[in-house]
């Protein structure tokens, strides 16, 4: 393996969103044929995919994998990408914990976003995709960040009266992003570090 491939950079890590130890309903193949499957969703892209796991190993929901490149993988055998209405029930059920999960395990990232946001039209800011961010919101942060860049999801609330909970607020764009792929703008999904 050359040093490129093991720099790390293209390695796309996943959140194991459902485990179907015995494979997915809809595959007709006999259960012998069959191996362990399930729904994983994309540490730093949000992508949702389907992927087959190694026989040998036993996984449980919330475990992180290597889905890409396929030389790097180590418990995944295949992975594609998927749309939210693909997902099994489990999945979709699941998919709320774990964006909220990867949004506080990540909280610098998210809070760059509020520091970063930048105008989309004229008439549109980033900052007024968020559900729940009008005028007078963006306008506070705005105001607010002018001042001093935000260090954390507290220090956002604190400091902008009228944001609660800013990091729900992202989670519910992500979600919305992840069901409704026909989005005039995506944000957070197929948009890494």
């Amino acid at each position: 393996m050359s040093e490129a491939d093991n720099d790390g950079t293209d390695t796309r890590r996943a959140v194991v969103l459902d485990y179907l130890a015995h494979g997915l309903s809809g595959d007709g193949r006999p259960q012998y044929e069959k191996s362990p499957a399930g729904y994983a969703l994309g540490v730093d892209d949000f992508q949702l995919y389907q992927v087959a796991f190694d026989e040998d190993e036993r996984l449980t929901i919330g475990s992180e994998v290597v889905v890409e490149p396929a030389d790097e993988r180590d418990i995944v055998t295949q992975s594609h990408r998927v749309e939210y209405t693909d997902l099994s029930s489990g999945a979709q059920s699941e998919l709320e914990y774990v964006v909220a999960d990867l949004v506080e395990e990540n909280e610098q990232r998210f809070v760059d976003f509020y520091n970063d946001a930048q105008p989309i039209t004229l008439r549109l800011h980033q900052l007024n995709l968020l559900p729940g961010i009008g005028k007078k919101l963006r306008n506070g942060i705005l105001d607010e960040r002018k001042r001093k860049p935000f260090e954390s999801f507290e220090e956002l609330s604190e400091r902008v009266s009228g944001l609660h909970d800013p990091d729900e607020i992202l989670v519910e764009r992500i979600i919305e992003e992840l069901r409704d792929d026909d989005l005039k703008y995506q944000t957070f999904v197929g948009h890494g570090e």
